[in-house]
């Protein structure tokens, strides 16, 4: 599911600040220049983090700062990945991967995790993907760049081949564990309690979705809470806890609503979400005409928010789905 997969990458994959050594006055005006972007970065303000990066690699450029300009221009790429503008994207990496160096771990390490994403959403090559975020993780873990390999974990955790997902997702988290990185927990958490959710293994999904959702309230954001909360009471129509299920998606549904009232982009796809599911329970309660109505709004909502366009085959399945329980 494209939004529970990918709430981590967008909320806290760039957890990293930079990592520069020196202490000149002009290294460190870098240093703060670039942590200040990694935070618009993480702050999903796109466009904002991208110009700030531009500005920062012309100038490292010119100061003659190859890491800072690695870092800026790996970053640079991924802003325009993000909103689509793959040939753009790739000019920035290109010119990171011109001057990456194995022996700089902070650029080198920023490289890969950007060229491994462009692999997996650009390439459409998750293999190549996987193989780049495991060599990010070897590099990193031998380096002592640990939020680093918690990424690259994470990434593999996602890219990889399904029978490998539940290890890497596992060693990241022991990893964050050990090294005390609290806001990775949540997304960690949260992939593996999905991949568990895929599985059909629902006890587990719920163990770690639960986990998932104490760390998103410790450290993330209002969307990332609502998403927990949707993943929890998910778990819970899946193993029949339909009381519980209808309460808590309930509430997540208010809370999208009103999101959506105070113009959130978010609001409307997260009402769709938790208005299916609760069709979804209305179907196993025997209510036929409440869940079709519930599903049919949803679809309008899930219409809204782009879902023919950013997970074709989950708007199909939908589709189909609502066309079986009409047709009952």
């Amino acid at each position: 599911m494209r939004s529970l997969r990918l709430l981590a990458l967008l909320a806290l994959s760039c957890a990293v600040g930079a990592a520069l050594s020196g202490c000149s006055g002009e290294e460190t005006s870098f240093t703060e220049r670039l942590e200040k972007a990694d935070e618009s970065f993480r702050s999903r303000l796109y466009e904002e983090a991208g110009t700030e990066y531009e500005a920062i690699a012309e100038d490292a450029i010119a100061a003659g700062d190859t890491t800072t300009f690695v870092e800026a221009c790996a970053m640079r790429a991924r802003t325009h990945l993000i909103a689509g503008r793959i040939d753009e994207g790739r000019t920035w990496l290109d010119q990171a991967g011109a001057r990456a160096d194995k022996t700089d771990p902070p650029a080198w390490s920023r490289f890969l995790g950007v060229r491994g994403r462009f692999e997996w959403q650009a390439d459409q090559d998750p293999g190549m993907a996987s193989e780049t975020f495991e060599e990010m993780f070897a590099y990193c873990e031998g380096r002592e760049q640990w939020d680093r390999a918690v990424d690259a974990a994470h990434m593999v955790a996602i890219t990889g081949e399904p029978g490998e997902r539940f290890e890497w997702a596992r060693r990241g988290i022991a990893m964050a564990e050990s090294g005390g990185m609290g806001g990775w927990l949540g997304p960690l958490w949260n992939n593996l309690g999905w991949d568990y959710v895929d599985a059909g293994q629902y006890e587990e999904a719920l163990e770690a979705l639960e986990n998932a959702r104490e760390y998103h309230y410790r450290h993330g954001d209002s969307l990332s809470k609502l998403i927990a909360d949707y993943s929890v009471a998910h778990a819970k129509l899946k193993l029949g806890r339909l009381a519980d299920a209808k309460l808590m998606m309930r509430e997540v549904f208010d809370t999208a609503e009103r999101m959506h009232g105070k113009g959130s982009p978010n609001g409307i796809e997260w009402m769709g979400m938790s208005r299916w599911d609760l069709g979804e329970i209305a179907v196993a309660e025997g209510e036929m005409g409440v869940a079709t109505d519930l599903m049919t709004k949803a679809l309008n909502e899930l219409e809204q928010a782009g879902m023919p366009d950013w997970a074709p085959d989950d708007w199909a399945e939908r589709t189909l789905r609502l066309e079986e329980i009409t047709g009952q």
